[in-house]
C-alpha cells in the first residue's frame, strides 16, 4: 500500500517509521518478549514497586504492578489499563507513565497484566481489569480514577460501565488517550487514516476480529462503550485526541454523547499528533499534555 504524506510535527518524526507487524506468529513472539519487561521493574528513589496478584472472575490470576509514591501522602489511587490493540503487552514508555502518574500526582498506580487477543478474546481483558478494580476498592479507602491510552481507554471506560452496572464504589474520573471508544460507523478518520504510521484502520480491523471472536460473548458496551444504553453516573472525563489517528472521531463521539448526558469532559484535540504520540515523553507536546494530565488527577484525586 502507498503511503499518504500527513503533516504529522517533526517532535513525532522517530514514530512515523513505526509500524507494528500484525500476524499470528509474530505476535506470539512479541507478547513473549515484551512480557519479560513486568520483571524489570524496580523501585527508584521517587516510587516503590509492589508485585500484586489478583484472581480475576473465571480464576485467571492477573499479574500486576502496584506503584506507590515516596515522600508524599497518598492522594487516592488509579487504575492504568495499558493500551496495544488488546494485542500488545505494555511498551517501556507505558510503564513510564505509570511512574510519572504516581510521583507527580502523588496516588497509587495499580498497572494489570490483562490477558491479550487473539489468545484471550473479549472479554477476558476487561474481565481482569475490572478485577483489578475491584481489587483497589478491596485495598483504599481512597477515591480511585481510571485511566487508559487506545484499547486501553476502552478497557477503562468499560470497567466504569460495569462499576456502575453492579452499583460498587464509582470512578471519579476518567482518564482517556486516543481512546478506541467502540462501533461509531465509518467516520471520516477512519475512512481518512488507513495507512497511518504506528496504528490505522487496516490495524483496528485486524485487532477487532482477534479481540471479538464470538459477537455473542459479554455485554456490547463492555466492548463498545459508545453504545452503552445510558451514560448516567459516568464521572468527569478527560479525553485526548491525536489529529492523524483513525479513532480520533470515535473519541469527539463519546464526549459529545457524555456531555449531552450533563458529564463534565475536557477534549483536546490535539494537532500535528499520530496514535500513540506519548511514546515520546521527552518532547514539548507531550509534556504540555502531561501536564494537563497530572492537574485533572490531582483535581479529581486531590
Amino acid at each position: 500500500m502507498s503511503k499518504t504524506k500527513y503533516d504529522i510535527d517533526p517532535e513525532f518524526k522517530l514514530l512515523t517509521f513505526i509500524h507494528p507487524p500484525i500476524d499470528r506468529v509474530t505476535i506470539t513472539w512479541i507478547q513473549k518478549t515484551m512480557r519479560l519487561l513486568f520483571h524489570t521493574e524496580r523501585p527508584d528513589r521517587y516510587v516503590s514497586v509492589k508485585r500484586v496478584n489478583i484472581t480475576s472472575e473465571d480464576g485467571n490470576i492477573v499479574r500486576s504492578l502496584l506503584y506507590i509514591p515516596k515522600k508524599k501522602k497518598t492522594k487516592g489511587c488509579l487504575l492504568y489499563c495499558h493500551g496495544g490493540g488488546y494485542t500488545f503487552p505494555a511498551a517501556p514508555n507505558q510503564y513510564k507513565l505509570a511512574r510519572i502518574y504516581a510521583y507527580r500526582v502523588g496516588c497509587c498506580v495499580l498497572f494489570p497484566d490483562y490477558r491479550l487477543a487473539p489468545s484471550y478474546p473479549f472479554p477476558a481483558a476487561p474481565n481482569d481489569c475490572f478485577s483489578a478494580y475491584k481489587w483497589l476498592i478491596g485495598h483504599s479507602a481512597g477515591k480511585i480514577a481510571v485511566c487508559g491510552e487506545s484499547a486501553g481507554g476502552t478497557l477503562a471506560m468499560a470497567v466504569t460501565l460495569r462499576a456502575i452496572d453492579e452499583n460498587i464504589k464509582q470512578p471519579c474520573a476518567q482518564m482517556l488517550m486516543y481512546p478506541a471508544a467502540g462501533n461509531v460507523g465509518e467516520t471520516e478518520s477512519i475512512r481518512l487514516y488507513r495507512d497511518t504510521p504506528m496504528c490505522n484502520s487496516n490495524d483496528m480491523d485486524k485487532y477487532g476480529k482477534w479481540y471479538v471472536q464470538d459477537e455473542s460473548a459479554g455485554k456490547i458496551a463492555y466492548r463498545s462503550p459508545v453504545e452503552a444504553d445510558s451514560f448516567d453516573g459516568v464521572p468527569p472525563t478527560y479525553i485526548e485526541t491525536a489529529e492523524y489517528d483513525c479513532l480520533r472521531d470515535g473519541a469527539v463521539i463519546y464526549a459529545e454523547k457524555l456531555r449531552k448526558n450533563g458529564i463534565k469532559v475536557k477534549l483536546h484535540q490535539t494537532k500535528g499528533t499520530l496514535h500513540g504520540y506519548d511514546t515520546l515523553l521527552s518532547g514539548s507536546i507531550v509534556k504540555r499534555l502531561l501536564a494537563k494530565r497530572i492537574s485533572f488527577l490531582k483535581e479529581h484525586l486531590g
